[in-house]
């Protein structure tokens, strides 16, 4: 898609809170590129939390200093499949929200409180790209199975995490970095890349019309590469899963490999990881959420494996012992990812808070970095149209957190970043090469930082 897409400006109002002062202030103390660069050798524990599918509006629209919900009164209303604007949103029978709601954002704790999950919302490759319509974000209602509801928010004030957010740097210009659902953005966070799948059955491949319209959906592009949920040769996989529909092992590089090529400690912590290979998952471990467990590096039975792939316990007994490697990613387990359909927000922010709080009670803190990030927007609804790269993305706009002795202070960070633009701040703290073009000219996370702080 290379259409043009249509911004929004959003002009702030002046604000007489000290805080809101320090949010909306441009950073005129920001280090250069090159001075963050060097100050960035104090980074020697960098920690990922990747959370589940919400958009930034669906979560922190009303987040003091952001470009949220009150920038969005001039956008492009939702509009159905004939081009019509909605009068009301529509609803899916049986949910809880009324059929009288106007074609406007929505509070969805006034009937579905944040402690009980919502349906889960279409979150796909294809389907995604014409949500955004060229940047309009008017069809998101239209594709959605979850109708009215992909306009749903949350009020920020209520979020256990808006508190960190508050107190540390909030970047309100992060898109993830590949269209479509949490299997082609993990694949996206550790390798710049989607998978291939050459020679995939028929029966999982999708075919497209002559202006590549979807006609038969599937998880395998016709150009061979799976970009929606599919599952690894290797285990963990279900045991329903088709033998020929496993996707084969990958070779392009990670950033695992990267790390091990450097000699650097990594690892990714998933909540519920030894009981899954051990043949006793739980019922809501997700086995797409594991990236590695695609690559013939970190195949059943590899030295990679097990040097590299944990339990999310491994990650909160090294974070109290002060022996976390020097990159952790941590990915919790299903009831504690936000996942509308089986996990609900409130509890998902809760478990992020213990996390945060075993590094930051923990040895390490000193020289720590965390980001919490979501893997993609979930389905809901943002006004802000992500910048166009290539025919992966991005996609939409979701909450990324900073927490770090270093992270600038009651900071909202406007700089355009994306999910690879962790991948570059990794690559460019321990001088790694890029993995491709995408990692190598994503935003630049150092924005977010103040390396002169103690």
């Amino acid at each position: 898609m290379h259409r043009r897409l249509h911004r929004f400006t959003v002009s702030i109002a002046a604000v007489t809170s000290a805080f809101l002062i320090v949010a909306c202030a441009k950073d005129s103390s920001a280090p250069t590129t090159a001075a963050a660069a060097a100050d960035i050798t104090k980074v020697n524990h960098v920690v990922v939390i990747y959370l589940e599918n919400r958009g930034f509006d669906n979560t922190y629209g009303e987040f003091p200093g952001a470009e949220g919900l009150a920038a969005s009164t001039g956008a492009p209303k939702q509009i159905s499949a004939t081009g019509a604007v909605y009068t009301t949103l529509p609803q899916v029978n049986g949910q809880p929200y009324p059929t009288t709601l106007p074609n406007t954002p929505f509070d969805i704790a006034l009937y579905n409180p944040p402690t009980i999950p919502t349906r889960d919302l279409v979150h796909r490759y294809y389907q995604e790209q014409v949500q955004i319509d060229g940047g309009k974000m008017d069809k998101f209602v239209q594709i959605s199975d979850a109708q009215g509801l992909s306009m749903g928010y949350y009020h920020t004030s209520i979020l256990p995490l808006a508190a960190e957010a508050a107190k540390y740097t909030l970047c309100d210009h992060f898109f993830h970095s590949a269209f479509g659902g949490s299997f082609l953005n993990h694949q996206f966070f550790i390798a710049a890349a989607a998978p291939t799948f050459p020679n995939a059955p028929a029966s999982v491949v999708a075919v497209l019309d002559a202006s590549g319209n979807v006609v038969t959906d599937g998880f395998v592009t016709p150009d061979g590469y799976a970009v929606n949920t599919s599952y690894t040769v290797n285990t963990p996989h279900p045991a329903s899963a088709a033998t020929n529909q496993l996707v084969p092992n990958q070779t392009n590089p990670t950033i695992g490999d990267r790390l091990n090529d450097a000699s650097v400690n990594w690892a990714w912590y998933s909540g519920g990881w030894n009981a899954a290979v051990s043949g006793n998952p739980d019922p809501l471990f997700q086995y797409h959420h594991q990236p590695f467990a695609y690559y013939a590096k970190y195949a059943d039975g590899t030295p990679g494996r097990a040097a590299h792939l944990k339990d999310e316990t491994d990650f909160m007994a090294a974070a109290a012992a002060g022996t976390l490697p020097a990159v952790s990613f941590v990915k919790p387990i299903g009831a504690n990812n936000e996942h509308p359909g089986y996990a609900d927000i409130e509890t998902g922010e809760n478990h992020t808070l213990q996390l945060i709080n075993a590094v930051r009670n923990g040895p390490n803190w000193n020289d720590s970095v965390i980001i919490i990030t979501y893997d993609e927007n979930g389905g809901f609804w943002d006004h802000v149209a992500p910048p166009v790269k290539d025919k992966w993305g991005p996609g939409s706009r979701v909450p990324t957190i900073i927490i770090s002795p270093f992270a600038k202070k009651g900071f909202v960070n406007q700089a355009s970043l994306e999910t690879l633009s962790i991948l570059k701040f990794i690559e460019t703290r321990w001088k790694l090469p890029a993995l491709g073009t995408r990692d190598a000219g994503a935003g630049d996370l150092t924005s977010a930082f103040d390396f002169t702080q103690k």
